[in-house]
């Protein structure tokens, strides 16, 4: 075939996430109904009630605004800042990508902070631009000093950090992110805190949108349990949110993600009351694990690696009993799965899964 696409595209490999893969389930003949979904760090006890029938109302035989304006007042007002520092996006993948198609092109070098979401890579290949990847040498806990230097070295049009870090959970303190900032110069910052909302002590991030060269990208999908909607937000400088409604696709967002993201903002304590029950939950796989001989590693996020030896070994034993964890190889990390927590009864019947898979090994 004579038709070629760009070359950037030619060497471009499709991402690797978590979540359900339905040909993979088809071929085991198990229902994706029956799968308890440990793999993806959603929020098991949302949407807050009403919501799924209050959808049934929406009208979905008009195109759905454009700028998502409700939706951004909201959010606005949530927040502390103007709607014009506020664009919603179809998750926050679809964000990344409009970042790298509005700052990008050819040549410019990207740092991305591993192991980490492999999409910030793909966003920049896309754009033909030149990737450095960091990682820690010694623990999956960067070395700031590390990431100063090599950003006074190099330079980077763009760096992409997530906060609280997929996978490791590691979350950077305000002192962290204000020295990266202090050498990155011109260059944009993409922080990711798409599951900032399962930290427990946070610091005011929303501030660093006045220095003009800082992206924070939200999800509403991971705090919500909106995953079938995608539905995700980024908060930064007003210059910049106009500069991505440039290239950003019309109708971007549907109908019933603005009107469902609209309703969740004004029901914030389920929220409240769901964190403090995925925090139990949290805790008893903790324990349970550990007492299993895997211990967790400590992470700041409601999600952690555990190191299980051969994980893609133990994720295929796990979802023949309905039970889908994150195989890590991806990250680079093949012997560690991560989990995040579900209801305490689900979690329970995972580590009763997990214990009769260990006694028959």
């Amino acid at each position: 075939m004579s038709l070629q696409p760009r070359p950037e595209i030619s060497s471009l490999k499709a991402g690797v996430h978590g979540g359900i893969n339905y040909a993979e389930l088809a071929a085991l003949g198990i229902e994706p109904c029956e799968v308890l979904d440990f793999s993806v760090c959603v929020n098991p006890y949302m949407p807050p009630p009403g919501i799924k029938r209050a959808m049934q109302a929406v009208n979905i035989t008009q195109y759905p605004d454009p700028q998502a304006t409700e939706l951004r007042e909201k959010l606005a007002g949530k927040l502390g800042v103007s709607p014009q520092n506020i664009i919603a996006g179809n998750g926050t993948t679809e964000l990344i990508r409009l970042a790298a198609l509005a700052y990008l092109q050819t040549g410019d070098t990207v740092i991305i902070v591993e192991p980490t979401y492999d999409d910030y890579e793909i966003a920049g290949r896309m754009m033909g631009a030149r990737i450095i990847r960091y990682r820690a040498k010694d623990s999956l806990t960067p070395s700031i000093t590390d990431i100063t230097e090599l950003i006074k070295q190099q330079q980077p049009k763009a760096i992409f950090l997530c906060n609280p870090n997929n996978p490791t959970g590691k979350y950077l303190s305000q002192d962290d992110i204000t020295a990266i900032l202090r050498c990155l110069g011109d260059g944009i910052l993409v922080l990711d805190e798409a599951y900032i909302s399962f930290v427990e002590k946070t610091w005011a991030s929303i501030a660093l949108i006045t220095k003009g060269n800082v992206l924070l990208l939200r999800s509403m999908t991971k705090d919500y349990g909106l995953a079938g909607l995608r539905l995700g937000y980024a908060v930064a400088h007003e210059e910049i949110i106009a500069i991505l409604h440039r290239v950003c696709p019309p109708w971007n967002v549907n109908v019933i993600a603005q009107k469902v993201g609209v309703m969740v903002l004004e029901k914030e304590d389920p929220l409240q009351k769901s964190k403090q029950k995925l925090q139990q939950a949290r805790q008893y796989l903790v324990q349970n694990l550990t007492r299993l001989g895997l211990p967790p590693l400590p992470s700041d996020a409601n999600f952690f690696l555990v190191n299980a030896g051969k994980a893609a070994v133990l994720r295929q034993k796990l979802l023949r009993h309905g039970i889908l964890v994150r195989d890590c190889a991806s990250f680079g990390l093949p012997e560690y799965v991560r989990l995040a927590p579900r209801t305490l009864s689900e979690c329970c019947r995972f580590i009763k899964t997990l214990e009769t898979i260990l006694k028959n090994s």
